[in-house]
C-alpha cells in the first residue's frame, strides 16, 4: 500500500523510482496480484499515469490491460479504469494545453504514436470483438469508455476495424442499440462512433440503414429541436450524409420510406429571421446538402427524377422557394438554398414551371428569375452568390424548351414592355457592360437559352439593338462579333465565343447570317493565324472552333464562304495542322477539366470562371467532326454526301415498310372483324335452323291432331268432306313446298358465301407473294373458312334429314286420304273421287319436282365440297410457307372452339327434338314404326266396315 501511495502522490521515504520504473512495477502488480482489489487499484494508478507517460505504459501495459477485460469481466469499476487507459493510449486528442513552443512535428509524433498503438491492438481481431461484447454491458463506466475506445480505433484504424466490425455476429447492430440508450451522452458519443464507423464502407452504409438508422435519426432530430437543435442535431445530419452520399440503395431506400416528407418541417422559419446563430446556420446548411444529395446529377437520372417529384408533391420545394425570396437570411444560407432549389428543379418540367410561377414579394411583384439574375449581373453582389444564381439559371433551362422559348422571347420585338425588367434585358444588359464577369455570365446564361433548341436559335436572330442615337440597330449576333473585335478582356471574349458557337451549332441558317457579315471571316483567321501569349490561346482555340462550325454546318448558300472555299482559305492563311493545333487548346486548358467533371460552376476566383460545363460537351462533340471535315478533299465529301443520300434513301425504304407493316395491320384487322362478322351471322343461321325445326315439330303436332279429329268425325257421321280433307292436304303441302324453297334459297346463300371466301383465298395467296407479314392471320382465316365448311356441310346434312321427314309426311298425307275415302263406302261419288286422284296426281308430281329440287340442291353441294377441297389443299400450301409464323394460331383456337361449341349445342338440340318426337309417337327416321302404325289403322277400319255391314243384315 506504501507503494501505491507514493504512486498515487503520498509521501514515502527514500528515492523517487522513475516513470518507467513504476509502470513496470504496476503491470507486474496487475499481473501478479491475486486480490481484486489490488488489481484494481493497480490499473487507477496506470490510467492516471497513462497521459504523461503513453509511451511507456502503451509498451508495457497493453497486454496487461486487455487481459483484464478478459478475465475480470465482473468487475465493472477495474474494466472501466482499463478501457479509459486503452483510451488514453490511443487517443490522439491532447486534453491539456500545449505550450507554445510545441510545433506541429510534436503533434505528428502523437499521431504517428496513436495509429502504431492502434495498429498492435487491432492485429488481434479479438480485442475488437471484445470490445462489441463489452459494449452490451449497461454499465456506465463499462459502456461510455468502451463507446470512445471503439470510436479513437476507427480514427485511427477506419478500414481494418471496419471489415472486423463487418463480419462480426451482430456487429453492427450492437453499435446501432446505442441511439436508443436513455443516457444522452452515450447515445451523442454512439452517433460519433457511427459517424467514423460509415464512412466510405458502402456495405456497413446499408447495414446500418435497414437497422431503422433514418428512423431514429429523424426522430432524434425532431426531439432536439430540428434547426434550432444544438451540436447533436449536426452530428444527425453528418450521420446522414454519410449514410445516403453515392449510396443509390439507401437513397431509395430514404425515399420509399417516405422520409423525405419529414425533411419539409426543417425549412419552416418564421417572420422574424434576425440573430441567426453559428449553429442554426451550421444545421440548416447541412440540411440542404441532404436534399441535394437525394437530386444531385450524378444520381441516376430515374431516382433523381422520382425525388423530384416527392420534393415537390410533399411541398417541399415550395418551402425552399420561400426561404428563396425571404429577407433577413444568411448569404450563405441563400447561396445554398439556391443551389438546392436549381438541383431540385434540374430536368424536371413540373418542378421548372413551378420555379417559374414564383414571384418575389415586391411591388409590383417580379418573378423570382428576374430577381435573381439582378443579382448575377450585379458585380457588388458575393462571387460565390453570382455563381449560384448562374446555376439555377441553367437547371431551369436544363431540358426545358418550354422555358427557353419564354427568356428568349422577352428579347423579342413584339414582347418588349417598356415598363417592366424582364430576363432578356437584364442578360443584354450584362452581356454589354463592363464588368467581365457579368459579360461571361450572361453569355452563358444566353447560351443554355439556346441548348439543343433550332427553334429559338433562329428567333434570335429577329433581336435587334439600338447602339446609339441616329444609327440603324444592329442584330445581336453582329453586337456579339463587334465586342470580340474590340479587343475587350479574355473572359468576356472566351463567354461570347461560346455564345456564338452554341449558337450557330447545327443551326445553318444561323452560319449563313454569321458569314454574312464580310468581316468575321477575316477576324477568326487574323485571330488564329497570329502568334499570341498564353492567355491568349484559349481564345485562339475558340475561334478555331467557331470557324470549323462555320465548315460543318454550311449549306453552301453564300458564294463567297462555300465550305471548299473555307477550307482553301484556312489551308493557305493557316494551315491545316496549325488549325488543328490551335483547335487541341480548348481541351489541353487546366480549367477545362475542372468544368468537366459536374455541371455546378465553381471556381476559386473570379478570373478563372472560363468555360461551362455544357460547353465543355459541345467541343468533346465537334472537335473530331471539325478535324475530320477540315481534312476531308473535295471528292470524300461527296463520297460522304452519297453515303448520306444512300443512308436516307434506306431510312425512306424502312419508313416505306412500316407504311406497309401499318397497311398489313389494318387489313388484319378488318379481316378479323370479318371473322367475327361471319361468325355472327353462323349465329343467326344456327338461330334461324332451330326457328325452322321448331315450326316442322309445330306443323307435325297440327298434323297430328287433325288426322284424329277427321278420324273421328268420319266414324260419328259417316261421311267425310273430301274436298275439306283434300284442303287440308293442300294447305299442309304448300307449307311444306315454302319450307323446302326456303331451304334452297339458305342452300344458295350458303354457296354464295362459299364463292366469297373462295374469293377471299385467291386476293390473299397474292398478299402472300409480296409480303410474309399477315401469312398468321392469313391460316387463321382459312382454318376459319374449314370451320365453315364443316358447318354447312353438317348443315346439308340436316337439310337432306328435313327433306326425308318432309317426303314422310307427304307419303303419309296421301296414304291418309286414300284410306279416308275408301272408308266413306259408296256414297261419295265417281267424279268427287276422280278428283281426288287428279289432285293426288297432281301433289305427287310436285313432290317429284321437289326431290328433283332437293337432287340439284345435293349436287350444288358437292360441287361446293370440291371447291372447299381445293380451298383446303389450297391452305395446306399456304400454311407450309408460313411455317414460322404457327405461334399465332393459337389465338384463333378459342374462336374455333366457341364456333365447334355452338355446332355441338346445334346437333344436341336436335337430337332432343328428335327425342321429343319419339315420346311423342312421332316417328322420325324409322320406316318400320311407319308401316305398323299405317296397318294397324287399316285394320281398324276393317273393323268398323264389318260392324256397319252387320247393322244392315239386322
Amino acid at each position: 500500500m506504501n507503494f501505491l501511495r507514493g504512486v498515487m502522490g503520498g509521501q514515502a521515504a527514500g528515492p523517487q523510482p522513475s516513470g518507467a520504473e513504476t509502470i513496470h512495477k504496476l503491470c507486474d502488480r496487475v499481473a501478479s496480484s491475486t486480490l481484486l482489489e489490488d488489481r484494481r487499484d493497480a490499473v487507477r494508478a496506470l490510467k492516471s499515469l497513462s497521459k504523461k507517460y503513453r509511451l511507456e505504459v502503451g509498451t508495457q501495459a497493453m497486454d496487461h490491460l486487455v487481459n483484464i477485460l478478459q478475465t475480470d469481466r465482473s468487475d465493472s469499476e477495474i474494466l472501466g479504469y482499463a478501457l479509459d487507459t486503452l483510451y488514453n493510449i490511443l487517443c490522439n486528442d491532447e486534453e491539456e494545453e500545449q505550450d507554445e513552443s510545441e510545433d506541429e512535428t510534436a503533434q505528428k509524433q502523437s499521431d504517428d504514436l496513436g495509429a502504431q498503438f492502434t495498429e498492435q491492438f487491432v492485429q488481434d481481431p479479438e480485442h475488437v470483438t471484445l470490445l462489441l461484447a463489452l459494449l452490451e454491458e449497461f454499465d456506465f463506466h463499462v459502456r461510455w469508455p468502451g463507446v470512445k475506445l471503439l470510436t479513437a480505433l476507427l480514427k485511427n484504424q477506419g478500414v481494418q476495424v471496419q471489415g472486423i466490425i463487418l463480419v462480426s455476429p451482430m456487429g453492427v447492430s450492437r453499435l446501432m442499440d446505442l441511439l436508443a440508450d436513455s443516457r444522452e451522452v452515450i447515445r451523442n458519443d454512439g452517433l460519433l462512433l457511427l459517424q467514423q464507423l460509415t464512412k466510405s464502407n458502402a456495405a456497413i452504409q446499408k447495414i446500418v440503414a435497414f437497422e431503422s438508422a433514418f428512423e431514429r435519426l429523424l426522430d432524434i432530430i425532431t426531439e432536439e429541436g430540428s434547426s434550432d437543435g444544438g451540436i447533436v442535431v449536426e452530428d444527425c445530419l453528418l450521420l446522414l450524409l454519410n449514410l445516403l452520399k453515392n449510396n443509390s440503395s439507401n437513397q431509395n431506400f430514404f425515399k420509399e420510406g417516405s422520409y423525405i416528407q419529414r425533411m419539409k418541417p426543417w425549412f419552416e422559419i418564421g417572420d422574424d429571421n434576425s440573430g441567426w446563430s453559428a449553429q442554426k446556420v451550421t444545421n440548416l446548411h447541412l440540411m440542404l446538402q441532404l436534399v441535394r444529395v437525394m437530386v444531385s446529377p450524378v444520381n441516376s437520372p430515374g431516382a433523381t427524377s422520382s425525388c423530384q417529384k416527392s420534393m415537390y408533391q410533399c411541398g417541399l420545394l415550395q418551402q425552399l422557394c420561400t426561404i428563396l425570396m425571404a429577407t433577413g437570411v444568411p448569404a450563405d444560407i441563400l447561396t445554398e438554398t439556391i443551389n438546392t432549389v436549381s438541383e431540385v428543379i434540374r430536368g424536371s418540367q413540373v418542378n421548372q414551371d413551378y420555379f417559374a410561377s414564383v414571384n418575389a414579394p415586391s411591388n409590383p411583384p417580379r418573378p423570382a428569375i428576374v430577381v435573381l439574375l439582378m443579382s448575377m449581373v450585379n458585380e457588388r453582389q458575393p462571387f460565390v452568390l453570382r455563381c449560384a444564381v448562374l446555376y439555377c439559371f441553367q437547371c431551369f433551362l436544363y431540358k426545358n424548351q418550354k422555358g427557353q422559348g419564354e427568356i428568349v422571347a422577352t428579347l423579342l420585338p413584339s414582347t418588349i414592355d417598356a415598363n417592366s425588367i424582364s430576363a432578356g434585358q437584364l442578360l443584354c444588359g450584362g452581356l454589354f457592360s463592363a464588368d467581365s464577369l457579368s459579360n461571361w455570365c450572361a453569355a452563358v446564361a444566353l447560351a443554355h437559352s439556346l441548348q439543343d433548341n433550332l427553334t429559338q436559335k433562329e428567333q434570335l436572330l429577329r433581336v435587334q439593338l439600338a447602339t446609339s442615337l441616329g444609327k440603324p440597330p444592329v442584330s445581336l449576333l453582329q453586337q456579339c462579333t463587334n465586342i470580340l473585335s474590340q479587343g475587350s478582356k479574355v473572359q468576356t471574349r472566351v463567354g461570347l465565343l461560346m455564345l456564338l458557337c452554341t449558337w450557330i451549332n447545327n443551326c445553318p441558317i444561323a452560319v449563313t447570317h454569321f458569314l454574312h457579315n464580310q468581316e468575321n471571316v477575316p477576324f477568326l483567321t487574323a485571330q488564329i493565324s497570329e502568334n499570341l501569349g498564353e492567355d491568349e490561346r484559349l481564345v485562339q482555340g475558340l475561334c478555331a472552333l467557331l470557324l470549323g462550325i462555320c465548315i460543318y454546318y454550311n449549306d453552301n448558300s453564300l458564294e463567297n464562304y462555300t465550305k471548299e472555299k473555307l477550307k482553301q482559305l484556312i489551308e493557305k492563311r493557316i494551315g491545316k495542322e496549325n488549325f488543328v493545333e490551335k483547335l487541341g487548346f480548348i481541351t489541353k486548358h487546366e480549367l477545362y477539366s475542372r468544368a468537366a467533371q459536374k455541371p455546378q460552376p465553381v471556381f476559386p476566383a473570379p478570373e478563372q470562371m472560363l468555360f461551362d460545363h455544357e460547353f465543355t460537351k459541345l467541343v468533346k462533340e465537334l472537335e473530331g467532326v471539325i478535324t475530320k471535315a477540315v481534312h476531308k478533299s473535295n471528292e470524300e465529301e461527296k463520297k460522304e454526301e452519297e453515303v448520306k443520300k444512300t443512308l436516307e434513301q434506306h431510312d425512306n425504304i424502312v419508313t416505306q415498310y412500316k407504311e406497309l407493316i401499318r397497311e398489313q395491320d389494318s387489313q388484319i384487322q378488318e379481316l378479323k372483324e370479318q371473322v367475327e362478322s361471319m361468325s355472327s351471322q353462323n349465329e343467326q343461321m344456327q338461330t334461324t335452323v332451330s326457328q325452322q325445326l321448331a315450326q316442322i315439330q309445330q306443323h307435325k303436332d297440327q298434323y297430328n291432331i287433325l288426322k284424329l279429329k277427321i278420324g273421328k268425325e268420319s266414324q260419328s257421321n259417316g261421311q267425310v268432306d273430301v274436298s275439306q280433307v283434300n284442303g287440308l292436304q293442300t294447305e299442309e303441302l304448300t307449307q311444306l313446298r315454302e319450307e323446302v324453297e326456303e331451304l334452297r334459297k339458305q342452300h344458295a346463300l350458303f354457296q354464295t358465301q362459299l364463292g366469297d371466301k373462295d374469293a377471299l383465298i385467291s386476293a390473299l395467296r397474292s398478299e402472300t407473294a409480296d409480303s410474309s407479314a399477315g401469312g398468321s392471320d392469313h391460316t387463321e382465316l382459312l382454318k376459319e373458312l374449314e370451320a365453315l365448311r364443316n358447318q354447312v356441310q353438317a348443315q346439308s346434312a340436316e337439310i337432306n334429314q328435313m327433306q326425308t321427314e318432309r317426303q314422310e309426311l307427304l307419303r303419309r298425307a296421301e296414304a291418309g286420304s286414300s284410306d279416308e275415302v275408301s272408308g266413306s263406302g259408296g256414297s261419295l261419288e265417281a267424279g268427287a273421287t276422280a278428283e281426288v286422284e287428279s289432285r293426288l296426281a297432281a301433289q305427287t308430281a310436285e313432290t317429284e319436282i321437289l326431290k328433283e329440287a332437293a337432287k340439284g340442291l345435293s349436287e350444288s353441294r358437292a360441287e361446293l365440297e370440291q371447291q372447299l377441297a381445293a380451298a383446303t389443299s389450297t391452305v395446306a400450301i399456304l400454311q407450309t410457307e408460313k411455317a414460322k409464323l404457327q405461334t399465332e394460331v393459337q389465338e384463333s383456337k378459342k374462336e374455333q372452339d366457341d364456333l365447334l361449341m355452338l355446332l355441338a349445342d346445334q346437333d344436341q338440340k336436335i337430337h332432343s327434338l328428335r327425342l321429343r318426337l319419339k315420346n311423342l309417337g312421332e316417328p322420325v327416321d324409322d320406316e318400320d314404326d311407319l308401316d305398323c302404325r299405317d296397318q294397324t289403322d287399316e285394320e281398324d277400319y276393317e273393323e268398323d266396315d264389318e260392324k256397319e255391314e252387320d247393322k244392315d243384315e239386322n
